[in-house]
């Protein structure tokens, strides 16, 4: 049994809350929040764009504490997750690594490079695993996509295209400061480099156009994706637009060597559309659309918690949620900013 310390009582915690009640393997224990009414059980103020709202619940048999420290101290928690705002990412999680305690940390690794690859060395010097929660790849659409990948039902990814546009987060007023969240690039557009990473490793190199919404944060983006001779393109476009009425778009078109495979999906005046399910255009001209389920999206969260416990449990790297292809991702995402802001393509590191 894993035995869980949750820190920070938001949106995501309380949809991470919701997925350890289905995970056997793993038993919230601990809580940490700075709000006395949230200490209480009383979540009904929190809201989001997927799931249920917060509601009262019942924190009996569950410690509760007000700061992450005093959480740290407790000897019972194997794995602390940290559902905090990006910018508390790195120095919160270096501290829980520090302590003796696994880290499960909400993406992105962090806003700034530098401070990512420091989770990633910490983790290694302390012997603590590190799991980064870039959830895409456990959405039934893209599992789907990243298995067909892994066992080359379809041959072999040639490339694709990727899309990830929402309106106007105005609710929000740190999302585009560089330092504490850094914009849409970094906490929007990071799950398709999260994903591209995955299916093709990290490219050569990248070209980005775009808008800026000031000089050091990107607005809208449309990127290039560069790698070697036989693999390509592979592009993403998406970002931020300035009208409301479409809250969110994302979708795809990978291209196989005997198949496309591609997805579309909005929510238009507050309602979903399916423009697109997703479907598999085979070489014979044949078309499939896959059963994917009942499509709630906490059960993305609950195969991703899964994964977590899973991975300790056996003692193993995770292939999904390892601190290093974080990193990467990130990485990807400042590389794309730097293009846009400098009209270049930018060579990819190692990282």
């Amino acid at each position: 049994m894993i035995r869980v310390g949750l820190a920070g009582i938001g949106f995501m915690g309380w949809i991470h809350y919701l997925a350890y009640q289905q995970v056997p393997q793993v038993q919230l224990v601990a809580i940490a929040s700075r709000d006395e009414k949230k200490r209480r059980g009383d979540w009904r103020g929190i809201k989001g764009n997927f799931g249920p709202e917060g509601r009262q619940v019942d924190l009996t048999g569950v410690r509760t504490y007000e700061t992450l420290e005093q959480m740290l101290a407790d000897p019972e928690v194997d794995l602390v997750d940290l559902c905090l705002p990006p910018a508390l990412h790195a120095p919160s999680a270096i501290e829980a690594l520090r302590a003796g305690k696994h880290v499960f940390c909400e993406k992105p690794i962090a806003v700034r490079l530098e401070d990512g690859r420091q989770m990633v060395q910490v983790a290694q010097e302390t012997g603590k695993r590190l799991f980064v929660g870039h959830v895409l790849p456990f959405f039934p659409e893209f599992h789907f996509l990243w298995q067909a990948a892994q066992d080359g039902r379809y041959g072999r990814p040639l490339g694709g295209m990727f899309q990830r546009t929402i309106s106007d987060p105005k609710w929000l007023p740190d999302f585009y400061h560089p330092d504490k969240v850094g914009g849409p690039v970094v906490d929007l557009l990071i799950h398709d480099a999260h994903f591209l990473r995955l299916l093709w490793g990290m490219p050569r190199a990248v070209f980005s156009t775009g808008r800026m919404h000031d000089p050091q944060v990107v607005e809208y983006l449309c990127s290039q994706f560069l790698y070697e001779e036989g693999t390509g393109p592979v592009a993403v476009h998406g970002g931020v637009i300035r009208q409301s009425g479409r809250d969110f778009t994302h979708g795809f078109e990978v291209h196989f060597e005997q198949a496309t495979v591609l997805m579309q999906f909005a929510v238009i005046d507050s309602q979903p559309v399916v423009a697109m399910p997703l479907t598999v255009l085979a070489a014979d001209g044949s078309v499939e659309r896959p059963s994917l389920g009942e499509g709630d999206p906490v059960q993305g969260f609950v195969a991703e918690v899964t994964e977590v416990a899973q991975a300790l449990e056996q003692n193993r790297p995770s292939p999904l949620l390892e601190g290093q292809l974080a990193l990467d991702a990130l990485a990807l995402c400042h590389a794309q900013s730097e293009s846009v802001a400098t009209g270049r393509e930018v060579a990819i590191a190692s990282q």
